[in-house]
């Protein structure tokens, strides 16, 4: 029996919206885990796991497409997705959840001038002017409740794994042209755990087994390799091919404001004026540089940094 698929784009709209809502709270998720396991060990284990589903769900699709193109692409993806998540979670042991998701949402800002550095294809007005209100922000968010110099290390490690992020949007936008976007994302997450655990070794004590006899760690990595891997990329790729490329990236620029909500609520952090104006700031840069006009010549934003998941027909 043929199953049809929703018509309606309010559908398509809600699992956008999932999406970032799981992603939005996974920064206080890892936030908890990282109690329990170090940041390498931590995001190479969920990219293992996450990998072993993706694989066994749509291993025919995978299997049509095994080559060494797809491998080799799959693994330079992989390999920067890695240092991405990496030094975003070694961030995320010196500041907030709220602060890591608002400074990691920079990344939207920096792709259009890695653009220019490696395509030559040159920034717009807009973007120029998302990057100094995103610059901004940063500054306000640095900003101490005496309005001294507050900005911590692990702010500076999560703007640097931005860069990271907005590398391998570059580098999916490149490498999708002419290849099946879900063999590329299962040899990136393979990868990633691979060449993570590879350094995690050495950069890293081993887990504690201590750690896998926790329930709320068992939680914690459950959550992380469900909701916010799979389901999150599979809801993100279906959104979008429904809803209109301005409007999803509009809804996909919730997940920093997600992310500020549940580490406010759960975490409790605390919103200093400084930093809902620094926020602010970054929201709305994302904002413009997400939603408004384009060249023709520039290319339409790749899918988000974790790769997208395409629907496995067979």
């Amino acid at each position: 029996m043929k199953i049809v698929a929703p018509t309606s784009i309010w559908f398509y709209k809600t699992l956008l919206v999932l999406a970032t809502l799981f992603w939005g709270f996974s920064f206080v998720v890892v936030k908890g885990a990282l109690d329990d396991m170090t940041p390498g060990w931590l995001t190479s284990i969920r990219f293992l796991l996450t990998a072993m589903i993706v694989g066994f769900v749509c291993r025919k699709t995978i299997r049509r497409h095994f080559n060494r193109e797809h491998i080799l692409y799959g693994c330079v993806l992989g390999i920067v997705a890695f240092f991405a998540f990496w030094v975003q979670n070694v961030g995320l042991t010196d500041t907030t959840p709220g602060r890591n998701a608002f400074l990691t949402g920079t990344y939207c800002v920096i792709v259009p001038f890695l653009y220019w550095a490696i395509d030559r294809k040159r920034p717009t007005i807009f973007n120029i002017v998302a990057a100094l209100l995103c610059i901004g922000g940063v500054g306000f968010i640095s900003l101490g409740h005496d309005l001294s110099f507050a900005l911590r290390w692990g702010d500076g490690l999560t703007l640097f794994s931005a860069c990271f992020i907005a590398l391998h949007m570059v580098f999916v936008a490149k490498f999708a042209k002419g290849h099946d976007m879900l063999t590329l994302t299962f040899f990136q997450l393979l990868s990633s755990s691979v060449f993570g655990m590879l350094i995690s070794t050495f950069a890293e004590p081993l887990p504690a087994m201590a750690a896998f006899a926790s329930t709320s760690f068992l939680v914690q990595m459950g959550y992380l390799v469900i909701f916010a891997s799979a389901l999150a990329m599979v809801f993100q790729n279906l959104g979008q091919t429904r809803v209109p490329p301005t409007q999803a990236s509009l809804i996909l620029s919730l997940e920093s404001v997600f992310g500020v909500i549940f580490s406010v609520l759960l975490y409790g952090e605390d919103m200093t004026l400084q930093l809902f104006v620094g926020f602010a700031l970054i929201f709305t840069g994302l904002v413009i540089s997400e939603t408004l006009p384009r060249p023709k010549k520039y290319p339409d934003p790749p899918e988000k940094f974790t790769g997208a998941l395409a629907n496995d027909e067979d």
